[in-house]
């Protein structure tokens, strides 16, 4: 998947790390995680940009801090297919609605080292499951097993299936559904990561995230603990790698607490 296609004709292209993205070479999700959402970042009212992100409560809804960042309202939608925008009112008026908050490290021209944004809804969405948050330093493990490439994760999100060249093909193709995919561990706990985010596959192979997926999660594979949230792609074109943000360092799940009931 990619992150949002908004996103992406907003912000534009990214010198060095890229927001991200959309799922792509995945699957329809269907009502597979149903606590995963679409927001719509607003301004004064303005629909502005649009990402994913994963419920971790009836009042809470975790995401990137470029999909936070500058956003004074946010609209979410839980609907797995809004291609029909009118008749869920889209961009507009969400299922939820809710205030946006940013971790307060985050900086906009070094965005990846805090990428995290978590949105307060204004109203409880009441699921039988939601997402769950990592123990400390829990991906830490991954580093000393054999084989990174045995290690998966399930990315998913709303976004493109692909990169296109110009502001135009991204609209054209924005279909809005809940996708699902299975990328591979690359690389951790150093390189270009550092400690701080995780970076995954991105082929057609094991599929991956685009423009559209940013602030989507990355969940342990075969559980619902969101080992991150989608952050940032390499290029321009949705290939190679995407960068995923981790949860489970202090920092983060401790400005996370500041919001649990």
């Amino acid at each position: 998947m990619r992150n949002s296609t908004l996103a992406m004709v907003t912000l534009g292209l990214l010198a060095g790390p890229m927001a991200a993205h959309a799922i792509k070479n995945g699957d329809m999700d269907g009502d597979g995680h149903p606590y995963v959402g679409l927001m719509v970042a607003k301004i004064n009212g303005t629909p502005v940009w649009r990402c994913s992100g994963t419920l971790i409560s009836p009042t809470l809804f975790l995401t990137a801090g470029h999909c936070t960042d500058g956003a004074t309202s946010v609209e979410v939608w839980f609907n797995p297919d809004l291609r029909d925008a009118a008749a869920n009112n889209y961009p507009w008026t969400g299922e939820a609605s809710g205030t946006p908050f940013t971790h307060p490290l985050y900086n906009p021209n070094a965005f990846a080292a805090y990428d995290l944004g978590i949105v307060v809804l204004n109203q409880a969405v009441d699921m039988s499951e939601y997402g769950e948050l990592p123990a400390l330093n829990q991906l830490d493990g991954l580093k000393t097993r054999r084989g990174l490439q045995d290690a998966t994760f399930t990315a998913v999100g709303y976004g493109l299936q692909q990169s296109f060249p110009d502001a135009a093909s991204f609209l054209a193709n924005n279909v809005r559904v809940r996708m699902v995919a299975t990328p591979q561990l690359l690389q951790i706990n150093g390189g270009i990561v550092g400690f701080g985010s995780l970076l995954l596959s991105n082929n057609a192979s094991t599929g991956g995230t685009c423009f559209g997926d940013s602030g989507g999660p990355n969940f342990i594979d075969g559980t619902n603990v969101i080992a991150g949230v989608t952050s940032f792609g390499l290029n321009g074109t949705c290939s190679g790698t995407g960068g995923v943000y981790r949860v489970d360092r202090q920092d983060d799940l401790e400005w996370l607490a500041t919001f649990m009931p």
